[in-house]
């Protein structure tokens, strides 16, 4: 795939803008409900950087980030195809999702901030934020009806449904362990439980998952950021070999050409 770039479709009126906001976010939502499996496969992890866009006609694509910088439109969040494998996949679609949320909206609010009047941006933002969020949806906090025509040209409405076991987002409770019989064992749990406390503010920068010390977890040298290893898919052993880590996001801010 070529470097991708934002559909530019240039709105200059408050309703020329919430256009190419419902536009833009209905393709992405068909990617996260009813293309998901193509979403899916084509977020190969074993590939470079990749963004998901929403496009002014109602589509949507996966594709590497704009060569411009800076880019001449809010780029999405970059290498969304590297957790897919490091995570459950209705945590990981609710990640995409969230993510989308922002960039719709900042999308619209980079056509926005040119309005002469700041009645005109709560205008924009008020019709915005009276539609659920992506995250809603996809993670079953809502279901919504979007219209649709038939073939036949009469207008109907279908209802978008997102199958809740499948990407509805859920806290595992974990499993009580064994009543532990040695006390070496239980200066063991001490040892994991005072290391969950240190690291209580430490989370993942890929899927957002809060440090526990019974996972491998490596830290960014560059942006100081921690990840699950699974997440960026760096094991315990190959992390001996690493003298400096850099994160997928690091690497691709220094591949684009300055």
């Amino acid at each position: 795939m070529e470097g991708g770039a934002v559909a530019f479709s240039n709105p200059r009126t408050v309703k020329d803008v919430f256009k190419d906001f419902k536009n833009r976010r209905a393709g992405i939502l068909k990617a996260l409900t009813n293309d998901v499996e193509t979403f899916t496969r084509i977020c190969d992890p074993e590939k470079e950087n990749l963004c998901l866009y929403g496009l002014p006609n109602g589509s949507w694509e996966v594709n590497l980030p704009a060569e411009e910088v800076p880019s001449e439109l809010p780029e999405p969040a970059l290498g969304i195809n590297f957790a897919r494998d490091g995570m459950q996949r209705k945590d990981w679609l609710s990640l995409v999702a969230v993510h989308s949320d922002a960039w719709l909206f900042a999308v619209a609010f980079y056509y926005g901030a040119r309005f002469d009047k700041n009645e005109s941006r709560e205008h924009l933002f008020n019709m915005m934020n009276d539609l659920p969020t992506l995250f809603d949806i996809v993670t079953g906090r809502k279901l919504v009806k979007e219209k649709a025509s038939a073939n036949s040209g009469n207008k109907t409405k279908s209802t978008v449904k997102v199958n809740a076991a499948e990407v509805q987002t859920t806290k595992v409770a974990k499993p009580t362990p064994p009543k532990e019989e040695s006390f070496e064992e239980e200066d063991d749990e001490d040892e994991n439980e005072d290391e969950d406390e240190e690291h209580g503010d430490t989370f993942c920068g890929s899927c957002g998952g809060k440090y526990t010390a019974d996972g491998f977890w490596i830290g960014c040298d560059v942006c100081e950021k921690w990840f699950h290893g699974k997440c960026v898919k760096i094991s315990a052993a190959r992390a001996e070999h690493i003298k400096q880590y850099k994160c997928p996001q690091c690497i691709g801010k220094r591949a684009r050409p300055s």
